[in-house]
C-alpha cells in the first residue's frame, strides 16, 4: 500500500500553488455548482492571508501520495491556546487513501509546536465529506468563534500531547 508522506512546504512552491489552485477551484466550484474560471481562482487566492500560514504564525503542509502532491493544508495560530485548521485539501484522484488523516495528524503536530491546546475550524454545510473526516478525527461542534460568507458550522478539538512530545 502506497503511503503519504506530509511534510512543511513554503505556499508558493510549484505544488503548493497548484494544489492551493485546485482547493480554490474544488470548494468555488462546489459552492457555485460550476467549476471556477482561472480569473476567478486568480482573484480567490490574491491576498488570502496564505503568508501567515508560515512560521511564527502558522505552518503550511504539502502531502504526496506515491511522491505525487496530493493534498494540502494550513495551521494559523489565532491566541496563546488555539490554532486554526484552514484549506486542507486532497485532490479527488487521491481521496480514500488516508491523504485526509495523514493531514490532519501532521497539521495537528504542527499546531502543537506552535503551542496551540486547541484545534479549530470553519467550514460549510455542503461539504459533508470534509466534517465526516473532521468527525471522525475527533472534533465536534462548538459555538462560533468567528463570521464570515462561507462558514456554516464551527468545530473544535484539545490537542493533547503525543507519547514523547515536548509540545506544551
Amino acid at each position: 500500500m502506497t503511503r503519504w508522506t506530509v511534510l512543511p512546504e513554503r505556499f508558493d512552491t510549484p505544488d503548493a500553488t497548484a494544489l492551493r489552485r485546485d482547493y480554490y477551484a474544488d470548494v468555488a466550484g462546489s459552492y457555485w455548482g460550476r467549476p471556477a474560471t482561472d480569473a476567478e481562482i486568480d482573484e480567490g487566492l490574491a491576498d488570502d492571508g496564505v503568508a501567515r500560514l508560515a512560521s511564527p504564525t502558522g505552518e503550511f503542509v504539502v502531502g504526496r501520495h506515491g511522491g505525487r502532491a496530493a493534498g494540502c493544508g494550513g495551521v494559523l495560530l489565532l491566541d496563546a491556546e488555539r490554532a486554526e485548521l484552514t484549506r486542507v485539501f486532497v485532490r479527488p484522484a487521491f481521496r480514500g487513501t488516508g491523504g485526509g488523516e495523514a493531514l490532519l495528524s501532521a497539521l495537528e503536530d504542527a499546531a502543537r509546536r506552535l503551542g496551540a491546546r486547541r484545534m479549530v475550524l470553519n467550514t460549510r454545510l455542503d461539504l459533508v465529506g470534509a466534517r465526516t473526516l473532521y468527525a471522525r478525527q475527533g472534533y465536534r461542534e462548538i459555538p462560533a468563534y468567528c463570521e464570515g460568507p462561507y462558514m456554516d458550522i464551527w468545530y473544535g478539538k484539545e490537542l493533547v500531547p503525543r507519547e514523547g512530545s515536548t509540545a506544551a
